[in-house]
């Protein structure tokens, strides 16, 4: 049906409208009728941020772009609204109800009446006002659970749904390759099979509740040199295909992800939103993807101004929509007017606006935007009176008593115990000296990308909107019969020594010492940690080094405590200090967690997701290296870590025992069982994480000298045991050979269980025997573990 037609008779279905028929015969009619600038329309988005008193949102003003004029934009459509809750403090119900304004507006304004796409960022729970601040990824990382952050994405996602969000910008799927780099914080780890499986998990949660989940960032960005923020990235093609492309490979294949997200950084002279061969060759054609590539904020017009691959907007915009970008982001700066005159004059084929217009509105019409019961209206408002704003404020809640339930049970699985001589968990001690400049801080538990420290810094005396206790707060009501002497010491990154004589007078005075040190998150160099904030050494920041030294030289036990966004090195520390915990923004519950680590009411069972570092300038590295990238003598440098990938202490013990194998060889598209028993010999319950290591001794090129290819938590009652049995396919073994392709190469292999990347427990030697076998996305991602009683 012709769109004036439909126009003039509203009772009449459209084509496009009728859900009864096929999703892509209802986008190739729409797609018909539209004008060339009804099409480009829908392929960007307008940052805005929802109206405090429920009214309609206004346009955010960035200062990368020009003021956007809604007025003079929507006659033709919208593609997408820019972090609607994620721009200004608003309370929930009147952000939904300012989005469903907005969204009404939108329809009635263009022909078609088709809404937009309303996305946010969810990169540790909803970023909006109010909304549950959950562990930042390294957190997701260290507690090695995906069933748990499969649980908490879902719960995520079902917020974000229930106010009218469709499309999360998470998870980050950058590999950590240098620490150094200030967005580690976002990402997941140093391995690409944990980050994967961590990853997967996130997005089936996020998407089994309906919400869009956007895989970031594509591909590179965490490699670049010398852990800068947007510097280009040093590699070659096997690393970013072994190690950064296949995080991203699972969460597709085995997530179901239907939006990704380009990186900003460029691989040997191609930026990633120009690299046709990444983008759609790898992306589409290899994978099979079939969802939307969305530009990273800004991405598309720095291809003329930071990469210098096109000479004008127009250019640029033909760059990356050729290269396979749909939506420019976050606002439209050269899919409009650009984009549209370029492809009036020739210059860039309407065939490329087509193909991504397609897959915009395949989207839409999946997500119902195009149904013609479409209600602007989301289930939060359901039963309210949206004509009477000031009776929603408060009617709500994205901080649910389930959310911060799973909020601080990730905490307490994310806590690491790196290092206890025997002082942890406290027990009852009468007087305890809390120093550090992250003891007495309620924001020291959020990164860069919570709402608090992401939004609320630039409106100072707006309320943070969820509860933050300190740790000088939660350790208070955990051992409510100690004296508990709190002094800051230092801050985060100014230097302050002023406070130190102080702090060493209330340490000899205590039976233990409590220091909290780490970071402080912020955006572009206002914090210690997140994006923009990177570090030249991983030396404390500021004069937190110098406080911690003293305290040690107090002659009080000392038990460090870190709240970071990175691994630090330590210094003295990690000899002489009596415990050592770990925590990686923990978010809202996660001095709760810490606090019950001190105490013993949680037995820690974290694992490092990066290994922390002995000396300072020990960066770029990873335990990924091959033999010369760790330490020999052929260099005086020692990149061996303080504490490694992996690692992790419990107030148990666990016993590994009975190593069998069913077989020592398998052909190269074969198998290995492995079977084995792991007791907890100790006192008390506990949880002890299994980690699955191969290392090949002899490849075609070369390998790291071992990485991680399965793991599986055991919990286990005092005295409990279970008989453990692995199948590992040897497309596991699998590699980038010298020609390109992924390989499965005859020869031995070493399997190695272990309780850390340096702590093997029992090791299998088998040999793989026959043809060197060539495999793909096809192949077998994991090792199956099960979990059976002990027969003794």
């Amino acid at each position: 049906m012709n769109a004036d037609v439909a126009a003039e008779n509203p009772s009449a279905l459209s084509l496009w409208n009728d859900p009864t028929v096929p999703v892509d015969a209802r986008v190739d009619a729409l797609i018909a009728a539209m004008t060339l600038e009804e099409k480009t329309a829908q392929l960007f988005g307008v940052w805005v941020g929802a109206a405090a008193d429920g009214g309609e949102v206004a346009p955010h003003q960035h200062d990368m772009e020009e003021a956007v004029d809604l007025d003079a934009l929507l006659p033709t459509g919208l593609g997408q609204l820019t972090r609607p809750f994620g721009t200004v403090p608003v309370d929930p119900a009147l952000g939904a109800l300012s989005l469903a304004r907005t969204q009404a507006r939108i329809a009635a304004s263009n022909r078609f009446r088709i809404p937009a796409l309303a996305h946010d960022e969810c990169l540790a729970g909803f970023a909006a006002w109010g909304a549950t601040a959950y562990p930042v990824p390294l957190s997701w990382g260290a507690a090695f659970d995906p069933d748990l952050v499969r649980r908490m994405a879902a719960a995520i996602g079902r917020d974000m749904r229930s106010v009218g969000v469709h499309q999360g910008l998470a998870p980050v799927l950058d590999v950590v390759r240098d620490a150094r780099w200030g967005r580690v914080e976002e990402t997941i780890g140093e391995d690409p099979y944990l980050v994967g499986t961590i990853g997967t998990a996130y997005v089936q949660g996020l998407e089994s509740a309906g919400i869009v989940a956007t895989l970031k960032h594509f591909a590179g960005y965490s490699a670049s040199r010398a852990g800068r923020n947007l510097a280009p990235a040093s590699m070659g093609p096997r690393e970013r295909a072994d190690v950064l492309l296949p995080p991203f490979e699972m969460a597709i294949l085995e997530g179901g992800a239907r939006s990704v997200m380009n990186a900003y950084t460029d691989t040997d002279g191609v930026p990633s939103a120009a690299d046709e061969n990444l983008l759609t060759g790898l992306l589409r054609d290899t994978w099979g993807f079939d969802g939307t590539v969305v530009a990273d904020y800004f991405a598309v017009a720095f291809l003329k101004t930071l990469h210098g691959v096109a000479a004008d907007w127009a250019g640029a915009a033909g760059t990356a929509l050729h290269a396979g970008i749909d939506v420019e982001l976050p606002n439209v700066k050269t899919y409009g007017a650009p984009l549209t005159e370029a492809v009036a004059d020739g210059r860039v084929p309407e065939e490329l606006v087509d193909r991504a217009l397609r897959r915009v509105l395949t989207q839409k019409a999946a997500l119902g935007l195009l149904d013609p019961d479409w209600d602007p209206l989301p289930a939060a408002l359901d039963g309210t009176a949206p004509d009477d704003p000031e009776a929603l404020r408060g009617r709500v809640d994205l901080d649910s008593p389930e959310n911060r339930a799973l909020a601080r049970t990730l905490a307490e699985e994310a806590v690491v115990l790196l290092a206890n001589d025997g002082t942890l968990p406290l027990g009852r001690p009468r007087r305890i000296a809390l120093i550090g400049p992250n003891a007495d801080e309620p924001t020291a538990v959020l990164g860069c990308y919570s709402f608090p420290q992401h939004i609320g810094v630039r409106h100072p005396g707006t309320p943070h909107g969820i509860g933050l206790p300190t740790l000088r707060e939660t350790l208070t009501a955990e051992f409510p019969d100690a004296d508990i002497t709190y002094v800051r010491g230092t801050g985060v990154d100014d230097g302050d020594l002023s406070g130190l004589d102080e702090a060493v007078r209330a340490a000899r005075e205590a039976d233990v010492t409590v220091v909290a040190l780490g970071d402080r998150a912020g955006l572009f160099g206002r914090g210690t940690s997140g994006e923009g904030c990177d570090a030249e050494t991983l030396d404390l920041p500021g004069a937190q080094q110098r406080l911690l030294d003293a305290l040690l030289d107090a002659g009080t036990p000392v038990v460090t405590v870190m709240l970071a966004g990175r691994p630090y090195a330590l210094g003295r520390a990690v000899a002489e200090s009596a415990a050592i915990v770990q925590s990686f923004f923990p978010g809202e519950e996660g001095t709760h967690a810490i606090a019950g680590v001190l105490s013993g009411r949680v037995n820690p069972s974290g694992r490092l997701p990066v290994g922390v570092p002995r000396t300072p300038g020990s960066q770029p590295g990873t335990y990924l290296g091959a033999p010369l990238a760790h330490a020999n003598d052929a260099s005086s440098v020692d990149p061996t870590p303080a504490f490694p990938f992996g690692h992790g202490l419990s107030y148990t013990r666990f016993a590994w025992t009975d190593l069998t194998a069913h077989a020592q060889e398998a052909p190269t598209d074969g198998e290995f069982t492995l079977a084995f028993t792991v007791r907890n010999t100790g006192d008390r319950g506990g949880t002890e994480v299994v980690q699955l290591y191969l290392h090949d001794p002899v490849a075609s090129v070369v390998q790291p000298v071992q990485r991680l290819i399965g793991y599986t938590r055991v919990t286990l009652d005092a005295g409990e045991a279970r008989r453990l049995t692995v199948t590992v396919p040897a497309d596991l073994a699998s590699f980038t050979g010298r020609d390109g392709r992924r390989v499965v190469e005859p020869g031995a292999l070493e399997l190695r269980l272990a309780a850390s990347s340096a702590d093997p427990r029992l090791t299998a030697e088998v040999v793989l025997t026959g043809a060197a076998r060539h495999v793909d996305h096809t192949r077998r991602l994991h090792a199956t573990f099960v979990r059976k009683p002990a027969t003794t």
